[in-house]
């Protein structure tokens, strides 16, 4: 399994880091996140162990998508998946641009919700994704229904382009250039 590929550190929350996801050690894990009620928007919630893997290990074979197992001071926290928009997800539902990156996260379901720990995880996935000079912008589409994530994505720069419907949900489709992302950033105080 390879290490650790992307690390940040916030001034308030401690370390955040990035290694790719092993389909066979993390399906406990992710099979644990993924079906618990507050992942519902992830879709997976009748998931087995099986399901679980099988998905990681396609995401692991595809050219277009990758996946991430986001640590907290080491330990497992959170869930990134990066693709390409234009073949993925997205492919045919919108103006693809030269440059874009999609993008889905999920933060482990907890008990002692930690204040700001989503968003920072957030701002560790955006500096990420714009840590590579081909990012110009990042294309998103959540459920219409998940406000907590249109809140979230707002913070960081996320603007909602229109309303489209995908096979499985109707969605926001939302961008966030690195021009967006930075105002947002600096209008939050945070070091550049």
């Amino acid at each position: 399994m390879s290490g650790i590929v992307f690390t940040r550190r916030d001034p308030r929350l401690g370390t955040f880091s990035l290694r790719p996801v092993d389909p066979e050690d993390d399906t406990a894990t992710l099979h644990r996140w993924l079906t618990h009620p507050k992942s519902a928007f992830w879709l997976m919630g009748q998931a087995t162990l099986d399901d679980v893997r099988r998905e990681h290990r396609e995401i692991a074979a595809d050219p277009y998508r990758e996946a991430y197992l986001g640590l907290h001071e080491g330990r497992p926290a959170f869930l990134v998946e990066r693709y390409d928009p234009a073949h993925r997800e997205l492919n045919g539902a919108y103006e693809h641009e030269p440059g874009d990156v999609g993008m889905h996260f999920l933060v482990a379901p907890t008990e002692t919700p930690v204040r700001g720990f989503t968003l920072a995880v957030l701002v560790t996935v955006m500096d990420s994704l714009f840590a590579t000079e081909t990012a110009a912008r990042v294309v998103v589409e959540p459920d219409v229904r998940n406000e907590a994530v249109h809140a979230l994505n707002a913070a960081v720069g996320f603007e909602v382009v229109r309303t489209i419907t995908l096979p499985d949900k109707d969605a926001y489709l939302s961008t966030c250039t690195r021009a967006q992302y930075r105002a947002a950033r600096r209008d939050q105080g945070a070091a550049q």
